[in-house]
């Protein structure tokens, strides 16, 4: 039932559509000046949602349709990568909210002096995965310092990871309970009344792999391990086609090591204000527009590039 509804869906979404065109064309035959406006209005709709029909046919992976996790990272830089991940994870909230996602995070880690050394968010919604997985890779920002006294231009860089938010049954990973550790402990936070009393964070090791996943989301113990073992899994779903892909690339002799300084995008603030995409090319000059959500033209010029 889950697969029938939203396929039943897509497809009645095309027959209304053929019956729309249907209808526009036998009042175009009739060739009345006076209904010409309102056929005009009625075929620019007709445009839109054909073109809304196409993007979405680019998302047609195995689980562009899921929601997705999104963590974020602070690279080498010290305190100024840690502020960038903190401008990412803004980023990110204020695109999910444009856009109609919602947005949960579920476990944060702050910097030193300021910012965030890691983030984890659930971001909910049709086509989440599918939209967010042109941002996985190195993000670099370039600008005046405002952590160094003599304000010099300094580079920063964070990386982001999306995995698709899949269930047991669609997962087609095993996990055996022998081979993961549990581990209890109090939310860390600001203090106040967002410290929890009791045990309910949860951090699960995988021991085979070594993956560690925290949640702490000042839910109860129980939920917290449930979205963690969600985690592991698209985790270790994604390393298993890492390592597929790794094999193909290999023996097609094309295999190169994924690392730091291969940056998928860029935002410069000085001496100018760009953000450009560097495997489509895709860039924008007003860069703040971008840091306060605007994203989705660059995943869409990625999609329309894949």
């Amino acid at each position: 039932m889950r697969s029938l509804a939203p396929l039943r869906d897509e497809v009645q979404g095309w027959r209304t559509l053929k019956q729309h065109l249907h209808d526009l064309t036998e009042l175009a035959q009739l060739d009345d000046d006076s209904m010409r406006a309102d056929l005009e209005a009625e075929i620019s709709k007709l445009e839109t949602d054909l073109e809304k029909r196409a993007f979405a046919a680019m998302l047609s992976g195995p689980y562009d349709q899921d929601d997705a996790i999104l963590a974020i990272h602070a690279g080498a830089g010290g305190t100024d990568s840690q502020d960038w991940a903190f401008m990412l994870q803004r980023m990110y909230l204020r695109w999910a909210e444009e856009e109609g996602f919602s947005a949960e995070i579920l476990d944060s880690t702050p910097g030193e002096e300021a910012g965030i050394k890691s983030v984890t968010i659930a971001i909910g919604g049709k086509y989440a995965f599918g939209y967010l997985r042109s941002e996985k890779g190195v993000h670099r920002l370039v600008r005046l310092s405002p952590f160094d006294s003599a304000h010099r231009r300094h580079t920063s860089f964070a990386l982001i990871e999306v995995l698709p938010q899949v269930s047991m049954e669609d997962a087609g990973v095993e996990i055996n309970p022998g081979e993961i550790k549990l581990d209890v402990f109090r939310s860390s936070g600001a203090g106040g009344q967002n410290v929890q009393k009791n045990a309910t964070a949860v951090r699960i090791t995988h021991l085979p792999t070594g993956i560690v996943v925290t949640c702490q989301n000042e839910r109860s113990q129980t939920q917290n391990r449930e979205f963690a073992m969600k985690i592991l899994r698209a985790r270790l779903m994604e390393l298993r086609q890492a390592e597929r892909e790794e094999e193909r690339a290999i023996l097609r002799g094309e295999y190169t090591k994924a690392e730091w300084g291969s940056q998928i995008r860029s935002y410069v603030l000085h001496p100018y204000q760009m953000v450009k995409d560097h495997r489509t090319e895709h860039e924008v000059g007003n860069a703040q527009s971008v840091l306060d959500g605007k994203l989705t033209s660059f995943m869409e010029a990625y999609l329309k590039q894949k």
